[in-house]
């Protein structure tokens, strides 16, 4: 009887550092998954409240962004943006709808166009990559705008499609108030194939402040979540791995 106690009571001693390691193991697989959870609701909950999505019918802003694109835009003030930005605004003078275009000029700016759709701003040429890599195409009429304060010039990327500031001249001088924006667009999110940011322009810095705004922390709570998701993956796993491997090891 008393080699039985002893053996049983040896095998229970070996076993103890087996036992711990997968309490600890449990430990940790707990905190992977909390972390897990965390980064990806977090990185979710950030997106929804600083970010809307926005349909995009028209090709006016091609080739950045094409009909049928859904661009991911941030919640600003119109006051904060500049030029080279791209905004989501809604102006009851142009109509109910909500459009996406270019600011090209702010208050105080004056602005002129070519017959080609090219653009001065305060009298400096404005080389716009963000074009067609041909350039501007024949675009409309000649015109020369100074923007009244509080307000926004807008234009098209795809100056033969867009009806932006220069087809209402006649109204404010084109102009939209800087209240009228909704949001900077900052991603273009579907379809897929187009997933990606948009990174502002340098196009108008030579004009000084107000410029392009810096990108908000879409980028950041994206890795986020896909940190996030890629962790809870990962750590549902090791459990089931993990006894499979004891499994295979308790079998030979």
């Amino acid at each position: 009887m008393s080699s039985l106690a002893e053996g049983a009571t040896g095998t229970g001693a070996a076993d103890r550092p087996a036992v711990a390691a997968r309490r600890l193991g449990g430990v940790l697989q707990g905190v992977a998954l909390a972390l897990g959870l965390l980064l990806l609701v977090g990185g979710f909950a950030g997106i929804a409240v600083l970010y809307r999505p926005y349909a995009v019918p028209t090709g006016s802003m091609e080739p950045g962004i094409l009909a049928g694109d859904t661009v991911l835009g941030r919640t600003v003030s119109g006051s904060t943006v500049g030029r080279g930005d791209v905004v989501v605004f809604q102006d009851p003078v142009w109509g109910n709808e909500t459009l996406v275009k270019r600011v090209v000029a702010v208050g105080g700016d004056t602005v002129a166009g070519d017959v080609r759709g090219g653009i001065t701003v305060n009298g400096t040429r404005i080389a716009e990559p963000y074009l067609e890599p041909a350039g501007p195409a024949p675009a409309g009429d000649a015109f020369s705008v100074t923007v009244p304060a509080g307000r926004l010039f807008v234009l098209g990327d795809n100056r033969t499609g867009s009806l932006d500031s220069r087809v209402h001249l006649d109204q404010d001088l084109g102009t939209v108030p800087d209240s009228a924006v909704k949001a900077r667009v900052e991603a273009t999110v579907w379809p897929f194939a187009r997933f990606g940011p948009h990174h502002p322009t340098d196009a108008f810095a030579a004009l000084g402040r107000p410029t392009a705004g810096r990108p908000g922390p879409l980028e950041p709570l994206f890795w986020a979540c896909v940190g996030g998701a890629a962790l809870i993956v990962l750590t549902s796993l090791t459990g089931p791995v993990a006894a499979l491997g004891r499994r295979l090891r308790g079998s030979r």
